[in-house]
């Protein structure tokens, strides 16, 4: 089974131990990070968030999964528009998508669906 929040865990812990690494590179990519889609506040940090995870499923990231699922929740998402924004993913990118949306995400949305009530 998935542990949704180990995987969270685990690559929080491993940017941790980049930082310390190379924080000024870290920071860098965080900056970056941010700043995608900010422009005069255009992108919604839920729509931002939505995308990043349609992307994750789409290239089979189950940290980025973990890590988006979380954010969109932050963010104000339901689990409803979590669901669409993984089958428009699935649309894009077929039988892996489908595969990772039906392990990891599934596992990501039970874990972190009510972190923030």
């Amino acid at each position: 089974m998935i542990n949704a929040r180990e995987i969270l865990d685990e690559f929080m812990n491993g940017v941790g131990t980049l930082s310390k690494m190379d924080g000024p590179f870290v920071e860098k990519f965080m900056a970056l990070d941010g700043a995608a889609g900010a422009v005069n506040g255009v992108l919604p940090d839920k729509t931002k968030e939505l995308i990043a995870l349609g992307i994750g499923i789409n290239k089979q990231c189950k940290y980025c999964i973990c890590v988006h699922t979380r954010g969109a929740y932050q963010a104000g998402a339901t689990r409803d528009e979590i669901m669409a924004a993984a089958e428009v993913a699935v649309a894009m990118g077929a039988g892996p998508a489908l595969a990772y949306s039906a392990a990891v995400l599934t596992a990501a949305m039970d874990e972190f669906e009510h972190d923030f009530d």
